[in-house]
């Protein structure tokens, strides 16, 4: 049963519908009245798709079936046995562009007992149904459990790798995820991607890292000690051939003195000793400098050379400078660290040993008369220290080119490492899907297994010869004339005029033929009317007043025992045979609506200041209480011109036809022996002339007899809507005031809730 409609979203005219707090559900029996163009075939198809799945609705609607609450995406889903009777109906099933009229199927006394053995599989076969549903809500479940883990993955992924700028894993979702499963799961490679966790330490400190400026390599070379130690043992081992003066050789200060004065003697060339002033003994001089000889002088050169070289090698050692390790990206800087530290400790060791070096030659410089043996053990440097601290900065300097590459590999390395690491628990769910889906298959072949089972029982026992029959007898009655029937076929029916297929058939004969076959095919033993919804969209359209009353009696007498039934329509005559019958409904008189079998609705039509907009609402009491369309018209009429406030334009153009039929039904009543059309009636009237003629104008411009008024015309006369409307009721007062009166305070006291 359908509860009522919570929501009608961008559906046709139905752009924003809620169901309004005040109204009050559907109940077995609803009456829906509404003019042509209002909404009420948006709301006849939409209860159409319940019944016929390959034809989605449009927009977003929500109802609510049996207590509970179903959007349109999930009408293919559901079991609610439902006729409905419309243009598209009469169109596709009574006149298709092919084809035949399709059968109406009930059941020959002589096949009851193949009609037992049918029910017999059919009930297996909702059995297996019910299986196939608790399978697929399974199936559904455990593709949500799926879902949910990849959406709870991705996004950890999304959370681990994005950062400000562009970054493709700022958008990382459940589909990435999902795909490269995928993808690793065809390959096989799962081993490929998973990384311990040192590596994955490394990645995320590189992917953590900051762009870094590029360092200087370290020109620097240790020196060649096997090289340097031969050259200081051997001028450690030189001695000098000469006039050795034995107190200087045994004096190491006071030869550095004498030494010290006799170039100071010889580079002045004085004969007086420069400390005592004293005349400089004879031979003296040449004595010194046989003592300190060329050889002397040489050896002292040579020594001072390499103490100076070796000295030079020293600070450059205490002087070299190395980058310090901040400056490194964090995933070589342990590399850098422990290199550097070796280094270091080199270069001590070169430092002490040049230093001896130095020591030993100085040594040599106070005794250069004497051999020395040099005793200093050179040990093994590792001269590639050097080269080893470079490589790590051209390393360094590659990943400031290499940055953001890096960074990428990084971020894919770690994506792919977490989905590896999550693979074996994708791969069970997906497993769990395909368990499902193999129970759904097994099944779903049993259905069609059992189902082949019914066709072939069906195809044996179908009789659709005796709806014809009574068909064609329905239509003699309802025509009057027995000149179209309705032929059996193979599958189907022919419609034949004269036993030839029929030509030129007149829409109140379409209509007639549609609305019979429509309430015949209620009896289809595919359909249980007790069961089922009945919808039948301005069933008599088309219809003169004799068909109309026909086609009323045939509703009436075929849809009495459905369980919720649904009218809908703009024929006001027609309404008040329907009304009628569900006002005397057992139960109809009680107060509480909610227990009564009838409900009355309207769909109106208004414009939101963009566009039209159409709503169900309750009924207008006028329209439920009187026999007369004339009571509502004048109502509406009677609260525009009251209403001062400013309406959109669009909303003027049904008051034209709403003033005609009003105009009409006023002259009908009260002046009846005038006769002729509206012009001649009104001519014949005492009024203002040109008030009259205002009125005349307004109502043949902007009205169609019997329908709403089309925008095609001059919308200037609408701007005189509100003082035309006004003119109208002026008229009405001035040829009749008792009834005027009695008009205004009926629709007083409907705007009150008080109409009785």
């Amino acid at each position: 049963m359908i509860n009522k409609i919570n929501l009608i979203r961008d559906c046709c005219v139905f752009h924003e519908f809620s169901w309004p707090s005040d109204l009050p559900e559907f109940g077995r029996h609803n009456l829906i009245y509404g003019w042509n163009g209002s909404g009420k075939t948006t709301l006849s198809t939409i209860f159409r798709t319940l019944g016929n799945p390959a034809k989605p609705t449009d927009g977003h609607v929500v109802l609510t079936i049996n207590e509970q609450n179903v959007n349109n995406n999930d009408f293919n889903q559901l079991t609610l046995p439902i006729r409905v009777f419309n243009r598209d109906f009469r169109e596709e099933v009574v006149f298709p562009k092919e084809g035949e009229v399709a059968p109406i199927l009930i059941l020959g006394k002589e096949n009851v007992e193949k009609q037992k053995q049918a029910d017999q599989f059919k009930n297996t076969l909702a059995e297996k149904q019910e299986k196939l549903n608790k399978l697929t809500q399974e199936k559904t479940n455990k593709i949500n459990v799926l879902d949910r883990f990849c959406i709870e993955k991705a996004k950890g992924i999304k959370d681990l790798l994005r950062s400000s700028g562009s970054n493709p894993y700022n958008n990382y979702n459940k589909g990435d995820f999902s795909q490269r499963s995928e993808q690793m799961v065809s390959a096989g490679d799962k081993i490929a991607y998973l990384i311990n966790d040192v590596t994955r330490d490394k990645l995320l400190t590189r992917l953590r890292s900051n762009p870094k400026a590029k360092i200087k390599t370290i020109d620097y070379l240790l020196p060649d000690f096997k090289v340097g130690r031969k050259i200081v043992a051997e001028l450690l081992s030189k001695t000098i051939v000469s006039s050795v003066i034995q107190s200087l050789k045994d004096d190491v200060q006071l030869s550095s003195w004498v030494h010290t004065g006799l170039g100071l003697h010889q580079k002045r060339k004085t004969g007086k000793c420069l400390f005592c002033k004293q005349a400089m003994p004879k031979d003296r001089i040449s004595t010194l400098e046989a003592h300190f000889s060329t050889e002397y002088a040489d050896l002292m050169h040579r020594l001072d050379v390499q103490i100076k070289y070796l000295q030079t090698a020293i600070e450059t050692t205490e002087g070299l400078a190395i980058p310090k390790a901040v400056e490194f990206y964090d995933d070589i800087k342990s590399d850098y660290e422990s290199t550097s530290k070796a280094l270091r400790k080199e270069s001590d060791s070169a430092k002490r040993v040049l230093g001896e070096l130095v020591k030993s030659l100085e040594d040599k410089k106070n005794r250069p008369f004497d051999p020395i043996v040099l005793d200093i053990t050179i040990p093994d440097l590792n001269v590639d220290f050097v080269k080893n601290l470079n490589s790590i900065i051209l390393r360094h300097n590659q990943i400031c080119d290499d940055f953001q590459s890096r960074i990428s590999t990084a971020r894919k390395q770690l994506e792919e490492e977490f989905v590896a690491s999550n693979l074996d628990e994708f791969i069970s769910l997906q497993v769990a899907i395909k368990h499902a889906e193999a129970g759904i298959f097994e099944v779903n072949k049993e259905i069609q297994k059992i189902s082949n089972e019914i066709a072939k029982i069906e195809r044996d026992i179908i009789e659709h010869r005796r709806p014809a029959e009574e068909l064609n007898e329905d239509l003699r009655k309802y025509l009057g004339h027995d000149e179209l029937q309705l032929e059996v076929e193979k599958t189907g029916y022919k419609i034949m005029r004269h036993e030839k297929p029929a030509e030129g058939i007149s829409e109140g004969e379409m209509t007639a033929i549609a609305l019979l076959y429509f309430l015949k095919s209620l009896q289809d033993r595919r359909f249980d009317l007790k069961k089922g919804v009945v919808v039948l969209d301005d069933p008599v359209s088309s219809l003169d007043a004799n068909a109309l009353y026909y086609a009323f009696g045939f509703i009436r007498e075929h849809t009495s025992n459905a369980k919720q039934i649904f009218i809908l329509t703009h024929n006001f005559t027609f309404f008040q045979q329907v009304r009628n019958w569900f006002h005397h409904l057992k139960g109809q008189n009680k107060r509480d609506i909610n227990k009564r079998p009838a409900r009355f609705y309207m769909v109106d039509c208004v414009h939101d200041g963009r566009r039209r907009c159409s709503k169900l609402v309750a009924l207008d009491p006028l329209l439920e209480r009187y026999n007369s369309e004339y009571h509502y018209l004048f109502a509406r009429i009677y609260r525009k011109v009251k209403d001062c406030s400013q309406s959109p334009f669009e909303e003027y153009y049904v008051f034209p036809n709403m003033a005609r039929r009003v105009l009409e039904a006023f002259l009908a009543f009260r002046y009846p022996q005038i006769v002729g059309e509206l012009w001649k009636k009104l001519r014949s009237v005492k009024f203002d002339e040109s008030k009259k003629t205002r009125i005349l104008r307004f109502v043949h411009t902007h009205s169609h007899s019997g329908a709403v008024g089309e925008p095609e015309h001059d919308p200037s006369i609408l701007c005189e809507t509100n003082s035309v409307l006004k003119d109208l009721l002026d008229f009405i007062q001035a040829q009749d005031p008792e009834h005027f009166l009695a008009m205004e305070q009926l629709v007083t006291n409907a705007n009150n809730g008080d109409v009785e």
